[in-house]
């Protein structure tokens, strides 16, 4: 066998056959869908950007300001559409995790297991610690789920 009857679509998988032509069109599509609503976040709208450092790597927590001096601040007083937070080892972005913000500031309320924190200058912000993989459990999902539902139904009612 030579090297390129190794390198035909059907071999590498990188074209789809006749067979599964109709889930790559499907798959194409809905990964078009999706990179669109990343252009969207990116175009227009208003981005909230927090980079942690350090801390997060030992503690697995992040923190999210919401009050400063006694006032709204953080995820209480934004008006950015979507909350962008980098995890940073070093100075290097590791990661960034995306949220509408309103959804983060719903999900963060409603947490059964964030803690409150002060920190910031003079420690007069606080903080809501939330432990990262707490967000991606099954419980905070179904909170998500839950306030998805809620926006649904608003939206139908006032329609």
């Amino acid at each position: 066998m030579n090297s390129q009857e190794n390198t035909t679509s059907e071999t590498t998988g990188l074209r789809p056959t006749k067979s599964n032509r109709k889930k790559f069109d499907l798959d194409l599509a809905y990964g078009q869908m999706h990179e669109d609503r990343v252009l969207d976040m990116l175009q227009g709208k208003k981005v909230e950007v927090k980079t942690e450092r350090g801390m997060w790597t030992t503690t697995g927590n992040i923190a999210i300001e919401f009050e400063s001096y006694g006032k709204p601040s953080g995820i209480n007083a934004t008006e950015a559409d979507y909350w962008f937070h980098n995890l940073a080892i070093d100075d290097e972005v590791y990661c960034t995790l995306v949220f509408e913000t309103k959804t983060l500031r719903q999900i963060v309320e409603k947490l059964d297991n964030h803690r409150i924190v002060k920190g910031g200058d003079n420690w007069a912000s606080k903080m809501y610690l939330v432990n990262i993989s707490k967000l991606f459990t099954t419980d905070t999902l179904k909170v998500y789920k839950q306030l998805s539902t809620e926006a649904n139904d608003e939206e139908n009612t006032t329609n």
